[in-house]
């Protein structure tokens, strides 16, 4: 298992997947996870919501720097929304 601080719960059948299939498997979970979990792939699929403004942010970039400013997201009323 390449990273030891993610944590996944996989559930297999012992008959069918081998200890090096399932290696590879957690293997691949971990890759897939990462990229999805990147910031650009978030910000593309979030928007902010912030109620004391009563403004929108839907474009990434400014989504992305809501997160590097971390004191604006603590802010009560403002709310990081997935676009689904």
């Amino acid at each position: 298992m390449n990273n030891p601080n993610r944590d996944l719960l996989v559930i297999f059948n012992q008959e069918i997947m081998t200890p090096k299939a399932l290696e590879q498997e957690v293997s691949l979970l971990h890759q897939l996870l990462q990229d999805v979990e990147s910031v650009d792939n978030i910000a593309y699929a979030h928007e902010i919501l912030d109620l004391n403004r009563f403004k929108r942010i839907t474009e990434h970039h400014r989504v992305k720097h809501f997160f590097r400013m971390r004191r604006q997201l603590e802010k009560p009323f403002v709310f990081l929304s997935n676009k689904n």
